[in-house]
């Protein structure tokens, strides 16, 4: 065959190619004039499976109707294919129309009738697999399918349809599944295909008004395919001008939309339609396995509810994924790990269904099953009732999928979870924050500890905050961020929970992610040469990828780097001048100094009227009306003065229609500290009491609704968080990596008329360049620069030991208590307990002896003698020194267990020492507890900001590359390397110019105009007065 050429003639080829192919796979191939229009069935396939498969029915039928048995049965299934009521009670009456036919029994008059037969999971019954090759899959060319074409139509009504023509119709047992037009003039050919569709192939024919049976939603055709040489489209609802069609392409090697041109000049780029998809036993599958009807209850703007049906077929890439992985589960067996990389905009919930359903009925080949329960791992609220709903038309069951919470059900979350897994609930789902126990339950029972479970986990889909991400870090000792904030996102959480047992045999993961960390990656990542060592050149990779380079380019998600500003804030500050100066330690005073200005109202203040005057101008009338806009702050005060700010701004110019609301955990609380604090001193600020307008709404409903407008937001909804109206986003954190990515993300998602107005990003903390390459190492396939080098752990090991903090001895009667069955908590705790003495001990006395030596320094700093000054000096150092000894004591120790436990799922160490300190190790370390130390505060109360300025700096198209080698990820090197850092104490003064004259407001620029020359003082300023 050949792709090339050009015109009718070309058409005429490219059609008898793929027929010719589809016969030689199985197919076969019928006649248009066999075709019954009137009820859009192929009744030679329909009675022949019916007569052949089920004769003791047939016969039964028979004697029902003597005259004319085939025709009255025919009529019988037409009714069947009719009856589709998303409202009726039952749920099987719901999915009728083809895909509910071919399912579900049809029963008439104590008959009972299979339309198709599936392919059993198992092979256990011959019986079954014979039916099973009986199906009947046609493909008929040239179908003219309206019943109101006729002349006699014509003659009757005095009106009539075009005589229009499909060019493949794909039928099973008669039953009509899939149309397909196929264009080959040129390369943009799919889309004249899919005018086609919208302009001539009307489910309701424009002349007569009345409904094409092979083209009704639902009653007909389940899907229909635009195909060209080189791209396919498909639509499962054909609604004219309306019709929605989606790609149905491989996608590019590089990662892009469309297909590769085939390297074989005799081949078509679009052939793994016919030669993959289509091959019978194929769609078999997928309309037993993938196919459904989804029905959501839906709002119009007036807040009436509607049904919305939508018949879901799969993309490629998702059928790709899961064929992928439910084959390698089964020929693999349990005990492996599979790495998703799959970007938004990739149809997650539903690629999760399906794996989920196909892994809870897989079976090997001796006809067991392979897993006791499926394990979902997601904070996606939704997922359950989808998963019970789609499987209950793949299996007509109720029960297969439980939801570990405490809202339904008796008994704890405890009580349900080990129920669940002692009785082997199909799909069990279970929150992020509930896995690391799912896998502590399963390990502790001798029962379940034998059994196999699939854990597919839905990662990066929402953050723990908080208390919860506090428990959660010491079950799993992730290390703390340095920025302070209690946030921890899915993907940490995984990777630790993994990471900290043992490689098990019987448990096999199924990680979905957009953006895998380094750690994630090497995790769950996959060896192109699997029986060598990690290394440079054999990096683990994904199992599966879908890029977000993909996404953007097949319209799915939104490029929200195409219209990003960034804005830099200048300023002066000042010491009032009854203040006296004051030594401090010079990193901690720019630290301290940064966030002031942050959290001070001016400089708030002006960002809001930035934020406010631009969502006025340029968002607030986007989407009819609808548009919304988020504010990214970076931390809980600051989110916190953002709204009061917000409030007042919009009180003081009287505007209408825009309200906020504010996002944060936990309450808060103002010092005398903090900057411009005097109306805030003595509140208690909780997102309940700031957001009075939500009566008792969930938050993300509520802002889903006309009564807020923009979203404030503190370490919550950057991740996880679905509200495609959301087309600005205003940054005012330090974004980087991952938490970049997913934050502006939350910007990506479409929604109608959305994709033509774009998005806006206004960023106050970042560089546009940081921000660019956050982004380019997921924009096609996430590859590592390097793998974690295994030896790094040897090196801590002995620096542990040579502490002194515990005795070889110790850690071997630990490690032998603690492998006691019945071990006793108490004896544990004991033998810890003298390291644990030797390390407070040790820790009290080098507190007692800083503090001792920083009270010496200060006196003789006072009689300005340098030979004492500069001894005192040495004693102050090293005294810090052996204090910052234990407290890295301390963070090895964590340091060790983490990459212990994360590599040993990678590499087999084969050393017992190894594991005995891990152990030891994990458990000693929480109780290790440092004393604070009483830090001389630095005191900012004499502090002014004198000058501010923000000014725009560039709006731009920020361009992600196709080709990006020096954008891959590095693993974390210098483990356990961590050592006192010297102070370095300067004047308060001096601080303060150097801030000034770094660049932040240069003095030879002398503000300029637009900078405004200011003295803020608290009661100088209108406070951001809390309503």
């Amino acid at each position: 065959m050949s792709a090339l050429g050009g015109g009718k003639a070309n058409e005429l080829t490219f059609q008898n190619d793929m027929l010719t192919h589809l016969v030689a796979s199985g197919w076969l191939q019928g006649k248009a004039e066999s075709y019954n229009r009137d009820l859009a069935l192929y009744p030679e396939d329909l009675l022949g499976f019916v007569q052949d498969t089920q004769p003791e029915q047939w016969q039964k039928f028979c004697a029902l109707y003597p005259s004319h048995p085939e025709q009255h049965f025919l009529e019988r299934v037409a009714t069947q294919l009719n009856k589709t009521d998303p409202n009726a009670a039952s749920k099987e009456m719901r999915t009728f129309g083809t895909l509910g036919v071919l399912r579900h029994e049809l029963r008439h008059r104590g008959t009972r009738f299979s339309l198709c037969q599936f392919k059993p999971e198992h092979e256990l019954n011959p019986d079954t697999l014979v039916r099973y090759a009986k199906n009947r899959c046609r493909v008929v060319p040239e179908v003219a399918y309206s019943p109101w074409a006729s002349k006699e139509h014509l003659e009757q009504t005095g009106s009539k349809a075009k005589a229009w023509r499909i060019d493949l119709v794909l039928f099973v047992n008669g039953l009509p599944v899939a149309t397909l037009e196929l264009k080959s003039e040129f390369k943009q050919a799919v889309h004249s295909a899919i005018k086609q569709y919208k302009t001539t192939r009307f489910a309701t024919d424009p002349v007569t008004r009345k409904p094409e049976p092979l083209l009704t939603f639902k009653r007909g055709a389940l899907v229909h395919f635009a195909v060209s040489q080189y791209e396919v489209y498909m639509a499962t609802r054909l609604e004219g001008a309306d019709t929605f069609f989606l790609p149905f392409n491989k996608g590019t090697t590089v990662g892009g939309a469309g297909n590769d041109v085939p390297a074989d000049i005799n081949q078509y780029a679009t052939d793994y339609l016919w030669n993959e998809v289509l091959l019978p036993s194929n769609l078999l599958s997928i309309l037993g396995h993938f196919v459904h009807l989804q029905i959501e209850e839906k709002e119009d703007w007036e807040g009436r509810k509607y049904k919305k049906e939508s018949l879901i077929f799969p993309r490629y890439h998702q059928w790709d994924v899961v064929n992928k992985l439910v084959t390698a589960a089964r020929t693999e067996g349990p005990g492996h790990k599979y790495l998703i990389q799959h970007s938004a905009g990739s149809g997650k919930s539903n690629s999760i269904a399906w794996i989920a359903h196909q892994l809870s009925a897989l079976y090997d080949d001796q006809g067991c099953k392979q897993f006791n329960s499926v394990i979902v791992v997601t904070d996606r609220t939704v997922l359950d009732d989808q998963l019970q709903d789609t499987i209950n038309q793949f299996e007509h069951v109720d029960g297969a999928v439980g939801r570990i919470n405490n809202q339904e059900g008796d008994g704890s979350k405890s009580e349900k979870l080990a129920a669940a897994l002692e009785n082997s609930q199909p799909i069990i789902i279970v929150t992020i924050q509930t896995f690391p126990f799912v896998l502590r339950a399963i390990e502790n029972s001798v029962s379940l500890k034998e059994r196999c479970y699939a854990i597919i986990a839905d990662e990066a889909h929402s953050s723990q905050t908080g208390s919860t991400a506090r428990q959660l870090k010491e079950v799993l000792m992730i290390e703390a961020k340095a920025d302070g904030e209690d946030e921890l996102n899915s993907e940490d959480i995984l990777d630790a929970a993994v990471a900290s047992r043992r490689a098990s045999k019987n448990l096999s993961y199924f990680a979905f992610t957009a953006t895998p960390k380094t750690k994630t990656l090497e995790l769950f990542g996959r060896l192109p040469k699997p029986a060598e060592q990690p290394s440079k050149t054999n990096k683990p990779e994904a199992y599966h990828v879908y890029s977000m380079r993909q996404a953007i380019e097949e319209g799915f998600i939104l490029d929200v780097l195409k219209n990003y500003t960034n804005y830099k804030v200048a300023y002066n500050l000042a010491q009032k001048i009854d203040k006296a100066d004051q030594e401090v330690e010079s990193k901690k005073a720019k630290v301290k100094l940064n966030q002031w200005v942050r959290l001070h109202e001016y400089n708030i203040a002006q960002k809001v009227q930035v934020i406010v005057e631009h969502f006025r101008s340029n968002v607030m009338g986007l989407l009819g009306g609808q548009a919304k806009a988020m504010v990214v702050t970076s931390s809980r005060k600051e989110a916190v003065r953002y709204k009061l700010c917000f409030d007042k701004y919009i009180v003081d110019k009287g505007y209408q229609k825009i309200h906020a609301m504010v996002a944060f955990s936990g309450e808060v609380e103002f010092t005398e500290k903090d900057p411009n604090a005097v109306a805030q001193l003595g509140n208690k600020y909780t997102e309940s009491n700031m957001n009075p307008n939500l009566k008792g709404r969930d938050m993300r409903k509520a802002f889903d609704s006309d009564d807020y407008q923009v979203m404030i937001v503190a370490n919550k909804f950057q991740t996880g968080f679905d509200q495609p109206k959301l087309c600005a986003m205003y940054v005012d954190k330090k974004l980087g990596g991952v938490e970049c990515v997913q934050t502006l993300s939350r910007l990506n998602r479409t929604y109608p008329g959305k994709a033509e107005v774009g998005t806006f990003i206004l960023d106050f903390f970042n560089e546009p360049q940081e921000i660019l390459d956050s982004f380019q190492p997921y924009f096609q396939t996430a590859e590592l620069a390097d793998v974690s080098n295994p030896d790094l752990i040897f090196d801590l090991f002995e620096k542990l030991n040579a502490a002194g903090i515990y005795k070889s001895t110790e850690v071997e009667q630990f490690c032998a208590a603690f492998f006691v069955k019945n071990k006793s908590n108490a004896a544990i705790a004991n033998i810890c307990k003298p390291a644990v003495e030797r390390w407070t001990k040790s820790y009290k006395q080098a507190v007692e002896a800083y503090a001792h030596s920083k009270e010496i320094f200060e006196r003789i700093k006072k009689t300005q003698d340098a030979v004492l000054i500069a001894n005192a000096e040495n004693d102050l150092k090293e005294c810090k020194q052996a204090k910052d000894a234990l407290d890295i004591f301390k963070k090895d120790l964590g340091t060790f267990v983490r990459f212990y436990e994360f590599m040993s799922q990678i590499v087999d160490y084969d050393d017992k020492h190894l594991e005995k300190l891990s152990l030891y190790a994990r458990n000693l370390s929480p109780m290790l507890r440092e004393t604070a130390v009483d830090e001389d505060d630095i005191d900012l109360n004499s502090i002014l900001l004198s000058h501010y300025r923000v000014s725009k700096i560039r709006q731009q198209d920020l361009k992600l590359i196709e080709d990006a080698p020096d954008h891959k990820l590095v693993p974390g090197e210098g483990l356990g390397s961590g050592t006192a850092k010297d102070i370095k104490e300067e004047l308060l003064s001096q601080i303060l110019e150097r801030l000034n004259c770094s660049g932040l407001m240069k003095p030879d620029t002398h503000l300029g105009e637009n900078a405004r020359q200011i003295e803020v003082s608290d009661d100088q300023t209108t406070p951001c007065v809390f309503r």
